[in-house]
């Protein structure tokens, strides 16, 4: 097993600051979870098992990583949650005035408000389409508005969101629900509801943000919240190429990885999902 410092374990000819068009920020924060702990060691299981990828895509007959991969040292901003939105948001805007494609590791899904800041503000105009099993719409949870429960609602805030795979909300989120902006995954998988759905509520320019619970806990048990029912591996893939297709996608993020140490293939599966969507983004 190779164990990568640097996402996909790259020659170092592809991991130049100055020089790839894609940049990794880890964010290994998990101050606001509320059930099982352990999402800050997401980012650092996910770079390790992405060193061990193969680098060539069958479906596109492509290698992504040829557009350079550089992977940013961690945001480490302590423990208030407020301060570390702050902190990604800076180091994210960073990244983005260097006109680089960035993708942002959890953590925790509260990471997401400060990376969407700093996309919103460049594009102005874009949606973010979630994937998740929460819609994570509460004003505040536990005394903060920034607890990972209240992402969404703090998103919305700032730009038009189109929410997939939900299905679990508690009942105080209900009049933050847009109803026609909802892609319950109980209607995904009964066919009352299908890609071209989703893509007509996608303006032309698209963030995403991927909590790791969208997924069914079958493949995907190594999350904090887990909820049965989830979607799976090519439900998923269909939805970003198609997206990748019809939208400029202008970053994303990847969060919610809480790692088992007797069980690698959740970290795998997350260090393929990022490679597969960047390969979608620049080849697909």
């Amino acid at each position: 097993m190779i164990e990568a410092t640097d996402f996909g374990g790259l020659p170092a000819e592809y991991t130049r600051a100055d020089t790839a068009r894609i940049v990794i920020v880890p964010v290994p924060y998990d101050g606001t979870s509320t059930y099982m702990k352990g999402a800050d060691k997401g980012p650092e299981a996910i770079i390790r098992a992405s060193g061990n990828m193969e680098l060539y895509d069958l479906e596109t007959d492509s290698q992504v990583h040829q557009e350079g991969i550089f992977t940013d040292e961690p945001v480490d901003s302590g423990p208030d949650v407020g301060t570390m939105v702050k902190a990604v948001e800076r180091r994210v805007s960073h990244h983005l005035a260097g006109d680089k494609f960035v993708v942002v590791l959890g953590g925790e899904h509260s990471v997401s408000v400060g990376t969407v800041q700093a996309h919103a503000r460049k594009y102005p105009g874009m949606t973010v389409l979630q994937l998740d099993a929460h819609s994570d719409l509460r004003s505040e949870y536990e005394g903060s508005r920034y607890n990972h429960a209240c992402v969404m609602a703090r998103v919305k805030e700032i730009c038009p969101i189109v929410q997939v795979g939900i299905r679990s909300m508690d009942i105080s989120e209900k009049p933050a629900r847009d109803r026609k902006r909802v892609f319950l995954a109980e209607d995904i998988h009964s066919g009352n509801a299908g890609v071209d759905d989703i893509m007509g509520m996608l303006t032309d320019q698209v963030y995403i943000t991927i909590d790791l619970d969208v997924f069914d806990p079958s493949i995907m048990p190594s999350t904090g919240t887990p909820e049965p029912g989830g979607l799976l591996w090519y439900d998923v893939l269909d939805l970003l190429q198609r997206v990748c297709c019809r939208s400029t996608v202008v970053g994303f993020d990847v969060v919610e990885l809480c790692p088992v140490e007797t069980n690698w293939g959740p970290d795998f599966m997350a260090a393929k999902l990022i490679y597969k969507l960047l390969t979608y983004r620049f080849r697909g």
